[in-house]
């Protein structure tokens, strides 16, 4: 530890003022700035640093004959013989007061030997308000987007922003980077995500797996989307899908039955057998024939069923396997645009709410046998081969029919499509093609 606060006098400089202050800092360097004494001089200005008051004994065990003496010609006493070595602040704070080596004191003392002190009181406030001001741009992003307050809140509380940018500034760049990149989220149309990360963070790889943008940027998507938990690379590029940012126009999907509008959909409609349709297909040669109705499911036990059960006679029927995809988006946006009522079908779980959901903020649809009512109806039809499971998760509303999620946390079980399948086949086998 140095004790030499104000450093080696300059090539050319003048004499060594006597005063630093009232302190007299050539005797106060010969008192108590010598090495032995740096304990002491240690823990006092510990005890500054931590606001406490500088009275009572400080002890040195094991200490050296050097160590003794200085103590002793410092307060002009031997200071015993013991296996320790124990001093009173008051009686060292008084010889230097006395002796006009340090009028104020031993604060004011180990202050000009070692330097301003700031408690640490203060230390973790100014620490505090640093963080604080690293994710401002979290509270505008709020103000623009209140549907991710819940998100925000989280990031603040659980420190992840913290963790991936370890200082206050980095923080603040990272959050204003991120918040820039959900502002513009979900993406109409879909991008890619180079192209968005390029535009919006001014650099392509800015959102490349593993980089703490990416990592908080899926976090935010997720609290849109209501993309549920998972991992690994096929998971993230669907969180990014889901909010129309793409890795790739190939790895995004729809599955479908009975649409037609290019060769392709003809002839698999023709067959009665289902086609997978990647969004590069819809977003490059968007097709035009839209059919009056289309039913929309989540699960593709329902679509295999119906192309099993009515072949090329089943009515369009688009299913979204999940979450929807960027393709299933680009899909019902474009049966939606050219007329196309769409009619929704899901499990009735906190899940299948939260995808439904979902969907509806990106697309309108209406209910396909999918309200409190049907919900109510389903519970009443036991099947031994299908038998009731508890509702589990986290409950979520249900805008297109309010008393739905009511009902739900009320009876507390949850009922799949599968449950629902020869219900679901009746209404599409008693549909004409392309009809309601």
């Amino acid at each position: 530890m140095g004790l030499t606060h104000d450093g080696p006098a300059a090539p050319g400089a003048g004499p060594e003022p006597v005063l630093h202050g009232t302190v007299d800092m050539p005797r106060l360097r010969r008192l108590l700035g010598v090495p032995e004494l740096e304990w002491l001089v240690e823990r006092v200005r510990g005890r500054l640093v931590a606001g406490q008051p500088l009275t009572g004994a400080v002890s040195l065990a094991d200490p050296t004959d050097g160590q003794r003496s200085a103590v002793e010609r410092l307060l002009a006493r031997a200071p015993g013989g013991g296996r320790s070595l124990t001093v009173r602040l008051e009686a060292v704070a008084a010889v230097l007061s006395r002796s006009g080596v340090s009028p104020d004191g031993l604060a004011a003392a180990v202050t000009a030997l070692t330097g301003p002190v700031t408690p640490l009181a203060r230390i973790r406030a100014e620490e505090e308000a640093a963080w604080d001001r690293a994710h401002t741009p979290l509270d505008a992003l709020v103000r623009d987007r209140p549907e991710l307050a819940a998100w925000a809140a989280r990031v603040r509380a659980d420190g992840l922003a913290r963790r991936l940018g370890r200082t206050p500034d980095s923080v603040h760049t990272l959050l204003t980077g991120v918040c820039a990149g959900l502002r513009a989220l979900p993406a109409d149309p879909a991008v890619s995500l180079a192209a968005f990360a390029a535009r919006v963070l001014g650099s392509a790889h800015a959102l490349d797996d593993g980089t703490p943008e990416a990592t908080l940027t899926l976090s935010g998507i997720r609290a849109l989307t209501g993309f549920a938990d998972g991992s690994g690379a096929e998971w993230r590029r669907e969180v990014w899908a889901s909010a129309g940012v793409l890795k790739d126009e190939l790895s995004s999907t729809v599955l479908t039955l009975s649409l037609r509008g290019t060769p392709a959909l003809d002839w698999t409609a023709g067959q009665g057998e289902p086609a997978v349709l990647t969004l590069r297909q819809l977003t490059r040669r968007p097709f035009s024939v839209a059919s009056p109705v289309v039913r929309i499911c989540e699960n593709p036990t329902v679509l295999a069923a119906a192309a099993d059960a009515l072949g090329p006679d089943c009515p369009p029927l688009v299913c979204l396997q999940g979450q929807p995809s960027a393709a299933a988006l680009a899909l019902l946006r474009h049966l939606h645009g050219n007329g196309s009522a769409l009619h929704y079908h899901g499990d009735f779980d906190w899940g299948g709410l939260r995808i439904a959901g979902a969907l509806l903020r990106r697309v309108p649809w209406r209910p396909w046998r999918y309200s409190a009512a049907d919900y109510r109806a389903a519970l009443a039809v036991s099947d031994p081969q299908l038998p009731p499971r508890p509702l589990t998760g986290v409950r979520t509303d249900s805008p297109w029919d309010p008393d739905l999620a009511g009902a739900l946390a009320e009876a507390g079980i949850r009922v799949e499509e599968e449950r629902e399948l020869d219900l679901l086949l009746a209404d599409l086998g008693g549909a004409p093609r392309g009809g309601p």
